[in-house]
């Protein structure tokens, strides 16, 4: 430790205490008329001095204005680099938030909406900068803490979906929501016609019209055609689109997959049985994995033209649907890890993460099983979702402990953007509205704002 003597005050003397117990002493350059030396000088020609606490702590203190006294420049502090591409937008809420969706209004790309866990609605009338909390009394009635999964625009017309069963609507751009009633029972149940036709007697309701009930083209009164039929159970909707006037189209995390052409008024199951149907037909033909589908997706992501990609919760294989098929198509992980998430490129191909860090790309475009790995510096933590700028070549790549990655080419090479390392928060969303506003969502409330 160096201590500084102030006897001299032209002639300062730095006392160092090294474990060779040495002591060096600055030697003044005016009697050598060259720079300055150093001697090695033996304790024993110093004065001893017991140390004290006082001593130490004055000793402590000259340590602290050496620098300045002896003309040393301190090291400068670096400051926070600044993210190149996005800024973040502080929101007014609880840090334990988890950002789940957004959407703007297309007419008015300046008014938009963010979804969350914790009931969590947020609006924004200049394009991102600033949200608000924004409060539907019609999702607060009752004592529920509302996780809204999913929100879509088509005009001025907006779904809103949530867990527990939730379903929002609104035809004047968001300005007014109304509620539309759903059943609170799990999804993708399958009923034998007679057991349904009992409940409803029992309830009293009325046999040829019951809201949200169809099978294919077929409504609920003609039952007498069918020996079983899909019940509207929508729980866990985690995914809504609008398709057009009083159209949406609506995903369970169970893989039902509901349309409405009349306001909600009535749905029409698109997919004749559920996954774990599907996979007890398929189980034998060698979808490794299949066996432990525990009955859930992980993440369903649909593409431009109604095509649907969803991983399965343990992440061991992937689906695929597409409009027109009566049940989901169950495809063998063409990687040896587990899938994290999968989703679509701008040419119609897919992308796949992989757990640990890892992104696949499909050769050619549409469904494929056959997958290229594309080098990334994830640092080992995981990739979590893709976003591409419309159809141009840019896309983002965001994870977990602030990772973000940037490719120009369509995905052959990515470079990560070191600035969102300081970003404490996993980045679970790349949402692109359009090729100048995009957004990444992540936890504890972070929201990063696409510059361009």
């Amino acid at each position: 430790m160096a201590t500084l003597q102030l006897i001299d005050y032209c002639n300062p003397v730095i006392v160092l205490k090294p474990s060779i117990k040495s002591i060096f002493i600055k030697t003044d350059n005016r009697n050598y008329g060259g720079p300055s030396r150093v001697r090695i000088v033996p304790r024993a020609c110093l004065q001893k001095q017991s140390l004290t606490r006082r001593h130490f702590l004055a000793e402590t203190a000259a340590i602290s204005v050496a620098p300045l006294i002896l003309g040393i420049e301190s090291p400068a502090k670096s400051e926070e680099p600044v993210l190149s591409e996005w800024e973040r937008v502080y929101l007014p809420i609880d840090p334990g938030v988890v950002l789940l969706d957004i959407a703007f209004v297309p007419d008015d790309l300046n008014h938009g909406f963010l979804l969350g866990t914790r009931q969590t609605i947020m609006e924004t009338k200049d394009g991102g900068n600033t949200w608000v909390p924004r409060s539907i009394p019609s999702a607060e009635d009752e004592d529920f803490n509302y996780r809204f999964n999913s929100i879509s625009f088509r005009g001025k017309e907006g779904w809103i979906v949530g867990k527990p069963a939730i379903l929002l609507y609104t035809s004047d751009a968001g300005e007014s929501w109304e509620r539309i009633p759903l059943s609170a029972q799990l999804p993708g149940d399958i009923c034998k016609r007679e057991n349904l036709l009992e409940q409803k007697r029992n309830r009293g309701d009325s046999l040829d019209v019951y809201r949200g009930i169809q099978e294919g083209p077929l409504f609920v009164n003609d039952l007498t055609a069918l020996s079983f039929f899909t019940y509207l159970q929508v729980d866990a909707a985690v995914y809504i689109k609008a398709t057009g006037e009083n159209s949406a189209e609506m995903v369970t995390d169970e893989g039902a997959i509901y349309v409405t052409s009349n306001r909600g008024y009535n749905w029409r199951a698109a997919v004749q049985e559920t996954v774990s149907a599907t996979l007890n037909r398929t189980v034998s033909s060698g979808i490794s994995g299949a066996s432990y589908y525990t009955g859930t997706f992980n993440t369903v992501n649909r593409s431009p033209d109604g095509s649907y990609v969803a991983v399965s919760s343990r992440g061991n294989f992937y689906l695929t649907w597409e409009p027109g098929q009566p049940y989901w198509q169950p495809h063998n992980r063409a990687v040896a890890r587990r899938i994290q998430n999968m989703g679509w490129r701008a040419d119609g191909g897919l992308w796949l993460l992989v757990r640990g860090g890892g992104l696949y790309l499909s050769k050619g475009t549409g469904i494929s099983e056959d997958f290229e790995e594309i080098p990334v510096q994830s640092r080992g933590f995981g990739i979590l979702d893709v976003g591409y700028r419309s159809k141009m070549e840019e896309a983002w790549a965001a994870g977990g402990s602030g990772i973000l990655l940037r490719t120009t080419n369509g995905g052959k090479t990515w470079t990560r953007d070191k600035a969102a390392d300081n970003i404490a928060a996993n980045l679970y969303s790349v949402k692109f509205i359009d090729n100048k506003k995009g957004f990444v969502l992540g936890n504890d409330g972070v929201l990063l704002r696409f510059l361009g």
